[in-house]
């Protein structure tokens, strides 16, 4: 545990100070805010990508749903504590950058910070306390852009919230029951905890389709004079 909490608080700090050194040596024209909120976004797509692949192993060691233990499935929950803490000081971080950019008043940098990530920061915190016990670099007109969208909303939509209908089917197919069935046979506080915890990926996917659909919205047409 104590080896793997260390891996973590290292890695993750550790890729965030490497992507932004490195990006602003390659792109010395980007301000601050551009290399911090890229940093952010690379290591957030890294531990995505081995949260899904640490999933689909333990997926496919496991034959019974109900009884079966992967040792991944412990170890990479203390591997994710350095994350989410490192995750909760990088959204700051760019929340400060943004303020020094906008020349706004830096006192007010924290509780601005609270008061719009109140959601994620919450979500942070429940996962912490717990699970344990766009770029703005104006490439929002290109097809790359557009495409990252798609699949942003695809892999959110298959990994946070087809999971739940995943589970209850698994459980079903385990039970000899069917997947309308599953619900009200398990216990009461299983199928509330999946609600809290479904809920804000439904609110975050909502987000995102409101903010997709404006890519495709036509540029607004200038006015002559």
């Amino acid at each position: 545990m104590l080896l793997t909490l260390a891996w973590g608080a290292l890695f993750f700090p550790g890729l965030f100070a490497l992507c932004t050194w490195a990006l602003r040596r390659s792109r010395p024209e980007w301000t601050n805010i551009d290399c911090v909120m890229i940093s952010t976004r690379i290591v957030s797509s890294v531990q995505a990508v081995l949260a899904t692949g640490s999933g689909i192993i333990i997926i496919r060691s496991c034959n019974n749903v109900i009884t079966d233990r992967h040792w991944l499935a412990r170890e990479y929950v203390w591997f994710l504590v350095p994350y989410m803490i490192y995750d909760s000081y990088a959204m700051y971080l760019c929340e400060w950058y943004r303020a020094t950019d906008q020349k706004r008043n830096r006192s007010s940098t924290f509780r601005n910070f609270l008061s719009q990530n109140r959601l994620m920061i919450t979500h942070h915190v429940f996962i912490l306390l717990v699970l344990v016990p766009v770029a703005q670099l104006k490439q929002q007109h290109t097809l790359l852009y557009k495409v990252n969208g798609i699949l942003t909303l695809t892999t959110f939509f298959c990994c946070r919230i087809l999971l739940f209908p995943f589970m209850y089917w698994s459980y079903g197919q385990q039970q000899g029951i069917s997947l309308i069935q599953v619900p009200f046979n398990i216990p009461f506080h299983c199928n509330l905890a999946n609600a809290f915890l479904i809920a804000p990926q439904i609110y975050w996917f909502s987000l995102l389709c409101k903010k997709a659909a404006r890519l495709f919205d036509p540029p607004p047409t200038k006015k002559d004079g």
